[in-house]
């Protein structure tokens, strides 16, 4: 049994590498190598068509028949790089973004507003939101919300995992910075949506202490159920909670349990339950990290991702309760805020 919809908060695909260009992101943090890394980094994002290759976690080609499907696909921009770098790379990946969606326009429309996903909904196709991953890309110029918001930007994580002019990330143990604040008020006035995973916990505070709308966490966990310092504390849900945010569950296996085994779906499900528990029920969507991390092979796919839908069913989630998760609670969220 497949679901009506799906909504995936965040994946990578849009800017992956291979598995053997992975070490061009290390090559990054040093200065002997960084020139040819970048050189190497940004010539595969304009050489390759990322959004449908095979034996991918995503591809546009492995999602299931008939399946409405809404896909946010993040520029992930690495820690490391300088300003004019990061400009550099965004561009380069935001013009990758528009030329797939002309390329594969028969199978996939970028979309902007909730009313976008529901028009390429209907006429049979996919519906792809740009979002970026990491708040360097704007280069500690505020002018820069505004053009993210004519690229058609619609989300963007503060910080990747280290620090940037807004903030830090989960690695490190600074918090927001006055940058950081009126970037939030930008971002919320442009209508980009504000989305707190990686943040650390002082960071998250400051975020609290500063946002006028309801946020996101694209693709986090709970801590509480997993250890990592990447997912959010009970008290951080329920804040999340009590101002309507929205929470995607993420299935990087080091987020789901602390063993270094593989996953498995009730890893999974623990997390869900421990999310009800806080009173999550409207506020907790999907956000697999796909191509950006380790996923278990219960979760490296399209059908498996669908697939959850059945799972939750067996777990005992009534049918309101499994869409709401699968898409619902996702597409209630951006009719709200995403206009």
């Amino acid at each position: 049994m497949l679901p009506h919809a799906l909504i995936d908060l965040h994946c990578d695909t849009l800017t992956a590498l291979r598995p053997e260009d992975a070490p061009l992101l290390d090559a990054l943090q040093n200065p002997a190598r960084r020139g040819d890394a970048f050189a190497a980094l940004t010539d595969r994002i304009r050489e390759t068509d990322t959004l449908d290759l095979p034996g991918r976690h995503f591809s546009l080609s492995a999602i299931p028949e008939r399946m409405r499907w809404c896909q946010c696909c993040a520029i992930f921009i690495p820690d490391g790089l300088s300003q004019k770098e990061t400009v550099d790379y965004y561009e380069t990946c935001r013009a990758s973004f528009y030329c797939q969606m002309e390329k594969m326009a028969e199978k996939v429309l970028p979309c902007r507003t909730a009313q976008d996903i529901e028009s390429a909904w209907e006429t049979g196709k996919t519906a792809a939101v740009l979002t970026v991953e990491n708040g360097s890309a704007l280069a500690g110029r505020l002018e820069r919300v505004e053009v993210l918001a004519r690229d058609g930007v619609r989300m963007m994580t503060l910080t990747w995992n280290g620090e940037n002019e807004i903030g830090s990330g989960n690695t490190t143990d600074h918090g927001l910075s006055p940058f950081g604040r009126e970037t939030i008020r930008a971002l919320e006035q442009a209508g980009i949506l504000v989305d707190a995973s990686h943040l650390n916990d002082r960071c998250f505070n400051g975020l609290l202490e500063t946002v006028g709308k309801p946020f996101v966490a694209s693709h986090s966990n709970a801590r509480a159920v997993c250890g990592h310092r990447r997912n959010l504390t009970d008290e951080q849900i329920r804040e999340m909670v009590s101002r309507g945010c929205l929470i995607g569950l993420n299935y990087y296996n080091a987020f789901l349990r602390t063993d270094g085994q593989p996953a498995a779906l009730d890893d999974l499900w623990r997390h869900v339950e421990h999310f009800l528990k806080l009173g999550a029920e409207h506020c907790l969507a999907l956000g697999s990290d796909a191509d950006g991390a380790d996923l278990p092979p219960c979760l490296d796919g399209p059908k498996k991702f669908a697939g959850l839908y059945r799972f939750f069913l067996d777990r005992g989630l009534n049918v309101p309760q499994a869409e709401g998760i699968l898409w619902k609670n996702a597409m209630n969220f951006f009719r709200g805020q995403l206009i």
